[in-house]
């Protein structure tokens, strides 16, 4: 066996607790998905300020993703990791305690919509965003041949795509007993998370750490191309998520319970698709990461399309899960491709700049798409599908997208 590939075999059991960590982090996130849009309702809130909320947790991401990816360079994966589990327990367990009160009419107007926004968008969001990037760089540091890193890639989203799964499972489950169990479980997982990381990750020895990385710029003509198509596709991810609750409210004439039951559905079957590439497609394809983009990029547009037509809950749920299974083919071949040709102290500035271009696009893309819904159902889709279609025009004719073939990145 080649001896990059036997370094990256040892690793799998610390890869394996990093790969959990994101699980549980994703878990809290996604369980609030299917309550999200009808607890909004509940409480008084327009589309817009959910918009607004979920605006500026992305917006946080952009802010904060490159000083976490160097952290996570700098202080260990160990202390990252369980400073942002930490944080996000405490914002979730926060907005729990809002939700309630607008339930209960003890709080609305101005102050409810003030308190969502600090407790699930700023606080939560500047925790969060610590989690990719510190998975990514863990990851790029333990791997150095391409099969071995767009593996372990596509391993980080195949545990955001589980968590998707059961988040689904469990905030759709949870809604149906009401909307605040759901809510309530978050902070519980988070803390579950945080135990783990704190009894079952090593912390790396002060040799394993640098102490200044590298900074790299969006600019960077290895990584620009790449940080485009990912803008791209997480734009176009961006319009239809936040809307999915309202599209499946009104296209299928649910009540807020029922609703949050066949959003957690759709969320359900998308998660399936992403996890089914990333997990099967991706490993046993060998496709390398310019691949991977052209034909995710090309279902995701697709999926889209079917998206545009009303054809009841049967077709909406077919139209998620080609989406999710376009954006789980890409998401790898975004993320492994610009990795494959940095060095090793560039690799937390990359996760961090990664996590940030991704972040920029939930700023803008949800408010979009919230207000495209109120003018027009069909917009937000059908403006994502014309995005998607670009950044598959882009994969397929611009020259840095060309299968990887070195096999392992720069040596530091």
């Amino acid at each position: 066996m080649d001896e990059s590939l036997r370094e990256d075999a040892g690793a799998r059991p610390q890869v394996g607790v990093v790969l959990a960590a994101v699980f549980l982090a994703y878990l809290g996130q996604t369980t609030l998905n299917p309550v999200i849009a009808p607890l909004s309702r509940d409480i008084g809130l327009a589309e817009w300020q959910v918009g607004v909320t979920i605006s500026v947790a992305a917006g946080m991401v952009v802010v904060t993703s490159q000083f976490w990816g160097r952290r996570a360079q700098s202080w260990g994966s160990k202390p990252v990791l369980a400073a942002a589990l930490s944080f996000c327990a405490v914002a979730t367990a926060l907005f729990t305690v809002v939700a309630f009160l607008g339930l209960n009419g003890d709080l609305a107007g101005t102050a409810l919509f003030v308190l969502f926004v600090l407790t699930r968008g700023l606080l939560f969001g500047a925790a969060l965003a610590a989690v990719i990037p510190t998975a990514q760089t863990y990851v790029a540091s333990v791997t150095s041949h391409e099969k071995s890193r767009v593996k372990g890639m596509a391993g980080v989203g195949a545990a955001q795509g589980v968590a998707s799964i059961a988040g689904a499972l469990v905030g759709g489950l949870f809604s149906a007993v009401s909307l605040m169990a759901s809510v309530s479980m978050v902070p519980i997982v988070l803390l579950v998370g945080l135990l783990m990381v704190l009894l079952c990750l090593r912390r790396e020895d002060r040799t394993e750490l640098i102490a200044e990385p590298t900074s790299v710029r969006p600019t960077d003509p290895r990584v620009w191309p790449f940080l485009l198509a990912g803008f791209g596709m997480f734009t176009a991810l961006g319009l239809i998520q936040v809307v999915t609750g309202f599209l499946v409210q009104d296209r299928l004439r649910l009540d807020s319970n029922s609703t949050g039951m066949m959003t957690g559905l759709a969320l359900l079957v998308a998660g399936i698709g992403m996890v089914i590439a990333q997990s099967v497609v991706v490993p046993r394809s060998k496709w390398g990461p310019a691949t991977l983009l052209r034909v995710g990029s090309f279902a995701g547009a697709l999926g889209f399309c079917l998206l545009m037509i009303d054809g009841g809950a049967t077709l909406l749920i077919v139209a998620v899960a080609v989406i999710g299974v376009g954006v789980g083919l890409a998401m790898p071949g975004y993320t492994a491709g610009p990795s494959l040709l940095m060095n090793h102290d560039e690799q937390g500035g990359l996760a961090g700049l990664i996590g940030a271009t991704n972040g920029l696009t939930y700023v803008v893309s949800p408010t979009a798409g919230t207000a495209m819904y109120g003018r027009w159902p069909l917009l937000p889709i059908l403006v994502g599908g014309v995005i998607l279609a670009s950044v598959f025009a882009l994969v397929t004719i611009h020259p840095r997208f060309k299968d990887l073939s070195a096999g392992s990145a720069p040596e530091a």
